[in-house]
């Protein structure tokens, strides 16, 4: 069977969407392909993902743990310690529940998602 399309990005609600997507252009080295007030978007290199932000003003963060959860992005990442170390440099928080023992790392970005870090592939 054909697709029907391709995904464009993955978007984001957040109360500042610049904000964000400086915190996730630090995270994946992608640069800003478009940035206002409601809106911003980065990109990898050669085109080939995207991630989008749009501003939520009365966004209720999900909890962590909790059912409230959506989706979350996972990165992959050479060294574990020596990420978590970088990104909660830039704002991200660690919460004290982590399921992954030493396979992955749950954090929480500035706007209250949370994402994982991992060095399994």
């Amino acid at each position: 069977m054909s697709p029907i399309g391709s995904l464009a990005a993955v978007t984001l609600d957040a109360p500042d969407p610049k904000a964000l997507a400086e915190f996730y252009s630090a995270v994946t080295g992608w640069q800003t392909l478009f940035a206002s007030e409601d809106f911003a978007y980065i990109g990898a290199p050669d085109g080939s993902s995207r991630i989008g932000f749009q501003r939520v003003e009365s966004l209720k963060q999900p909890s962590w743990p909790g059912d409230d959860k959506q989706m979350h992005l996972d990165f992959s990442v050479s060294d574990l310690d020596e990420s978590v170390e970088r990104l909660t440099a830039l704002g991200a928080t660690k919460p004290d529940h982590q399921p992954g023992g030493e396979k992955w790392v749950v954090l929480i970005d500035p706007a209250g998602h949370p994402f994982c870090v991992t060095t399994m592939a």
